[in-house]
């Protein structure tokens, strides 16, 4: 069995300003009720409305206390922007070394490079709905821990679903 790497792609990757005006455009429609979207108390629901060499485009919906572990996106640039609701989002300062906490409120738009290390979750009792894209597409996510003022890697996973079942980190760790 061959190990496995990530997709070869000969597209240019959108650009940050690309994946803005994208996510805010989806963003737009799924406003618009062009896209359904379901709220599960027990898993984040989540459904790809794009996916072609170039991007990977999610609508995702939070419950109460659904987030995920901190991560990277493996090598791919991103952008989210907040729909409906509110999210919490921790970010790792590389220099400053620590997580930085900041609110996102319908509308915002979050841009990110491939080396984004951030924690997204919903601590409010309202769903919140938010559109995310990859480019190139999603193909791993690292997993990581602060430990004093380090951020240590616990796992890296191949996938191509951003909402994908995180290894047990409490094992790794």
């Amino acid at each position: 069995m061959e190990p496995m790497t990530a997709r070869p792609t000969t597209v240019a990757p959108l650009s940050l300003a690309e994946l803005a005006a994208l996510t805010s455009s989806v963003a737009d429609d799924v406003s618009a009720g062009l896209h359904e979207v379901h709220a599960d108390e027990e898993n984040r629901w989540h459904v790809r409305l794009r996916c072609d060499d170039q991007v990977d485009v999610w609508l995702i919906s939070w419950t109460q206390e659904q987030g995920t572990q901190l991560h990277d996106h493996g090598g791919s640039s991103g952008a989210f922007t907040v729909v409906s609701g509110e999210l919490s989002e921790a970010v790792w300062t590389p220099g400053a070394e620590v997580l930085r906490e900041t609110s996102r409120s319908a509308g915002d738009a979050v841009l990110f490079g491939e080396h984004y290390v951030h924690d997204v979750r919903n601590v409010r009792p309202e769903v919140a709905v938010s559109v995310h894209a990859y480019s190139p597409p999603l193909s791993q996510m690292n997993y990581y821990d602060v430990d004093g003022h380090q951020l240590t890697r616990l796992a890296s996973v191949w996938t191509d679903d951003p909402e994908a079942p995180a290894p047990d980190l409490r094992a790794a760790s």
